[in-house]
């Protein structure tokens, strides 16, 4: 069997080489080309010292790779697939199809003769001057090879400036105190080497802290270098900082702030209505009617008139401002109260805050497209209603109603094409300020915390299984302390859920397995839980991008105090219900390396564990760990690796849909490794290996193997696979198909292509 399998796999790879072969013949462009250009492939700098103690950074060496110009056509695997639409759509008659891919993925040819050697030479040395490395020898020449070309750059360099002495060139003047304060936090060190770009941010650097100093008119165009390698005999020079001579009296002096003016409903439409004026804190609220409280405006404004003026307090003012969700555009002006002369030791500026406002009422239809880590898929209809500015302080009330019906499109056996339906409503009030019994003063400048009310009910058929009913309700506190952090914390939160119309292939499944039983019949889930994320991914500048999230839910401990008595089980209950007792954590850690904007390695580390105790014998079912699927080890179906080395048996079947449910675990380890890549326009491409499995922490007899042990890591479902994915502007539709290598319960590795998995989601895995 395995010599057959052998001789399909040779006879494959073979009928893949024609493919590929007649494919690159029929890709070529060589007859395209005219007899007098070559096609450019490229250029490549080689840098050389003339001695072993000169280093060209490899920084300054990818700056003088990037002005290598033009860029050659792109290639894939080998192919000119952009310049071969353009050649094949310039054709007399080049069809539809062609002029299709030619709009699409079309590139001009990219010759020889295009590339200006001279200028780029001249590029590279500038380069290397501006950074300190001077009398360099750059030459070039070009490789011709059948029909296309390179060029080579080489380039020798000699030792940089360094300097010896870094001064100010101060008077007694305020402005030239408050440079000075400045030069203990200097970036610029005694030996650095000659470096525009470094004095450039030490320019920035000056100017950030003499604006967060009341400077307002201040400006690092003012600031001047200059050096002197006079008094060296080596390549050595003093560096001095002065301020131009023509530096106005205006960007001399620090700024106060003489008055502050809110507009807290303003429009260009109403600018000529009357308007009502209320002093507030020794603020004025200027607006038409009673749209927006002062005393509930007043706290997300840190501008005040003892303050001078700093550009990061109006930043945080304007931020919270329009993180309130009431307003539209948010915007601060300064204007100066009369030119400042010379003598002045300060100047005034008026500060006026405009708020512009969103519409009180709103009504939105939403027809949603549905992709869940449980491998069910299908549409939605959502309708919410929402109310800005309900108590005119800034709460926002939203209700939706929601319906939605799902299939899942990758289940094991049976469960393969399990549907369910869903009804639900959902109320949330949001208050941007925190409720607490007594007033709190916390200290967040970046945003004001805010407080959430939410309940919902919410309805589900499951097919063949069950039907369910739950009641949700919670109180917490959301806030962002700076761009890359978020903390939700929520001290009161109720789940109350009820089974009805259970199949009996779902009993008898409950029947075999208490704990699983247990965990459907604790309907009443009351506790708190705290969710801190640190999010760096959003920042496009960062090469190296970090995620991390951490979760712990702790549920039953307040209700243990004021239960009842146990009934036969054993079990506590509070008004007729048992309640569950457990604690949960989770932490979820991602790491990105961005090669280009659009080429990314993204690693992923996911670990955690409930423990159930007191009051339960296991966790609730919508609290366990399961694995498989789109978000998880895409090279199996959802719910089908664990607990553990636990392998469903052909006994299984006779369950249906129900057979599958119980594959859930205390504890869930995961690791992925994906590389992301461009194939056209907004097709993209990735390889990816996961690796991870769920396990329980007590023995369960209807799991045999599910418990972990000390050999856990050899339990690990291992899969690799490739993804095409389709994003347009953010809406991702993605297709994943991954085979496995290692099986829990299995000893060996072995790449398993018999039954590949195909994964269908919205949006990134992680």
């Amino acid at each position: 069997m395995r010599q057959k399998i052998d001789e399909v796999l040779k006879n494959y790879k073979k009928l893949l080489g024609v493919l590929l072969a007649g494919c690159l013949f029929s890709c070529s462009v060589k007859s395209y080309i005219p007899d007098d250009e070559l096609l450019y492939t490229g250029a490549e700098i080689k840098v050389s010292t003339q001695s072993d103690s000169v280093k060209l950074p490899r920084a300054i060496k990818d700056e003088l790779e990037e002005l290598l110009r033009p860029i050659p056509n792109a290639t894939f695997l080998g192919m000119r697939l952009g310049l071969r639409s353009y050649y094949r759509a310039q054709r007399e008659n080049p069809g539809f199809i062609n002029k299709f891919f030619n709009k699409k993925i079309g590139e001009a040819p990219v010759y020889l003769s295009h590339v200006d050697r001279k200028k780029t030479e001249e590029l590279i040395n500038n380069r290397l001057e501006n950074r300190g490395f001077y009398r360099n020898l750059v030459a070039s020449s070009s490789e011709e090879k059948n029909y296309t070309a390179s060029v080579d750059y080489t380039v020798e360099i000699n030792a940089p400036y360094r300097i010896a002495n870094y001064t100010l060139l101060a008077d007694s003047t305020l402005v030239y105190r408050h440079i000075a304060a400045s030069f203990p936090k200097t970036i610029i060190t005694t030996g650095d080497r000659f470096d525009l770009d470094l004095f450039k941010k030490e320019r920035e650097r000056i100017d950030t802290y003499m604006k967060a100093k009341g400077f307002y008119n201040f400006n690092d165009d003012f600031l001047l270098f200059q050096a002197d390698t006079n008094q060296y005999n080596g390549k050595k020079f003093d560096l001095y900082l002065k301020l131009k001579e023509d530096t106005p009296v205006s960007s001399k002096l620090p700024y106060k702030l003489n008055s502050i003016t809110v507009y807290s409903n303003y429009s260009v439409d109403t600018e000529s209505q009357a308007t009502d004026t209320v002093e507030y804190q020794g603020v004025s609220y200027i607006q038409q009617g009673d749209f927006f409280r002062p005393d509930r405006l007043a706290p997300f404004i840190l501008l005040d008139t003892t303050q001078y003026y700093n550009p990061l307090t109006s930043k945080f003012t304007s931020n919270r401002l329009s993180k309130i969700g009431v307003y539209k555009y948010t915007s601060i002006r300064y204007d100066q109260v009369k030119p400042p002369v010379e003598g002045d030791s300060m100047a005034l500026l008026d500060a006026s805050i405009f708020l512009s406002p969103l519409n009180k009422h709103a009504l939105r239809a939403e027809l949603q497209a549905n992709s869940k880590s449980n491998n069910f898929v299908g549409p939605a209809l959502a309708l919410t209603y929402t109310n800005r500015n309900l108590f005119k302080g800034g709460e926002i009330f939203s209700t939706t109603a929601r319906f939605g019906f799902e299939q899942q499109i990758g289940g094991e056996g049976d469960n393969s094409g399990a549907r369910s339906m869903q009804l639900g409503l959902k109320t949330d009030l949001i208050f941007p300020r925190i409720l607490f019994p007594f007033q709190l003063d916390l200290g967040f400048d970046y945003e004001v915390p805010k407080t959430k009310i939410s309940t919902a009910i919410e309805y589900l058929n499951r097919q063949d299984l069950y039907r369910s009913t739950s009641l949700l309700a919670g109180f917490g506190y959301t806030w962002n302390a700076n761009e890359y952090v978020y903390h939700e914390f929520t001290p009161i939160s109720f789940n109350y859920s009820s089974l009805s119309n259970t199949s009996e292939a779902f009993e008898e499944l409950l029947a075999n397995n208490p704990y699983l039983r247990n965990s459907f019949e604790q309907k009443f889930i009351a506790g708190l839980n705290y969710s801190f994320v640190y999010n760096e991914v959003n920042d496009l500048q960062k090469q190296s991008p970090v995620y991390f999230a951490a979760n712990i839910e702790v549920a039953g401990n307040a209700l243990s105090l004021i239960s009842g008595s146990s009934n036969e089980n054993g079990t506590e209950s509070i008004l007729g219900m048992e309640y569950a007792q457990f604690i949960r954590s989770d932490i979820d850690f991602r790491y990105q390396y961005r090669f280009d904007k659009q080429q990314a390695l993204v690693a992923r580390l996911f670990g955690g564990i409930g423990y159930a105790y007191g009051n339960s014998i296991s966790m609730p079912y919508s609290k366990q760990y399961y694995a498989g699927g789109p978000f998880s080890v895409r090279a199996f179906r959802i719910r089908a690796l664990g607990p553990g080395t636990y392998q469903p048996n052909a006994d299984n079947s006779e369950l249906g849909s129900a057979s599958y449910i119980d594959q859930t675990g205390d504890i869930r380890l995961e690791a992925n490794l994906e590389y992301r890549f461009p194939i056209m326009s907004f097709v993209k491409g990735a390889l990816f290996a996961d690796a991870g499995n769920v396990w329980l922490l007590k023995h369960n007899p209807a799991l045999p193997g599910g418990e972990i042990s000390s050999g856990f890591m050899k339990e690990l479902g291992v899969g690799v696979g490739a993804g095409v994915r389709v994003d347009v502007q953010g809406f991702v539709i993605r297709f994943d198909l991954a085979a496995p290598i290692h099986k829990p319960y299995q000893d060996h590795y072995d790449l398993d292509l018999s039954k590949p998995i195909l994964n269908f989601a919205f949006g990134y895995p992680f």
